[in-house]
C-alpha cells in the first residue's frame, strides 16, 4: 500500500507510526521497536515522513533520506496545537502528521553528521561557560555606553 505521509513519534524503546492515504484517512497505526523501524521503511515506497525536530531525529532523518524518503522535521512548538487529547504516543504521532499536512508549516532541514557535531560542540561550550564571559562583557559594555 502507498502512503501519502507517515509520521513518527519516538520514545526510548518504541516508535509510534501513523500513516495516512491520499484521502488523509488513517490507514497505519503501529508501535514498533526501534530495531524494526529501519526494516519497515526499507520495504516501503518512498513517501513523506514527518518527525518532531530534536537532536536524535536528525539521525533518523539521514537514515530515511538514504532510503529515498522525503523527511520533514517540525519543531515541537508547532506540533503541540494539533494534539487533540492527552499526551500519549499515538496522539502525538497523529498530531505530527496533521502539522506536516499544512503547506505553510515551517520545517527544519536535516543536519549532516558534521553539522550536528559542530552544533553539539557549540552547545557544550556554552554549558561549560565559555560563552558566558563574552555575553557578560558585551552586556556590561552596553550599560556603560548608555549611562554616559
Amino acid at each position: 500500500m502507498a502512503y501519502k505521509r507517515i509520521s513518527i513519534d519516538t520514545s526510548k524503546h518504541v516508535v509510534t507510526i501513523h500513516g495516512v492515504d491520499e484521502a488523509e484517512r488513517p490507514v497505519l497505526r503501529r508501535d514498533l521497536r526501534r530495531s524494526r523501524m529501519e526494516g519497515l521503511f526499507a520495504k516501503l515506497e518512498p513517501t513523506e515522513v514527518a518527525l518532531e525536530a530534536c537532536a536524535g531525529r536528525h539521525h533518523w532523518g539521514r537514515q530515511l533520506i538514504a532510503m529515498g524518503h522525503r523527511v520533514k522535521l517540525i519543531l515541537p512548538q508547532y506540533v503541540k496545537p494539533f494534539v487533540k487529547r492527552s499526551k500519549i504516543d499515538r496522539n502525538d504521532a497523529e498530531a505530527i502528521g496533521e502539522a506536516a499536512s499544512r503547506p505553510s508549516m515551517p520545517t527544519v532541514p536535516v543536519k549532516s553528521l558534521d553539522e550536528q557535531a559542530a552544533t553539539t560542540i557549540v552547545e557544550h561550550r556554552e554549558l561549560l561557560g565559555a560563552g558566558r564571559g563574552l555575553r557578560r562583557s558585551t552586556r556590561c559594555a552596553g550599560i556603560r555606553r548608555n549611562s554616559t
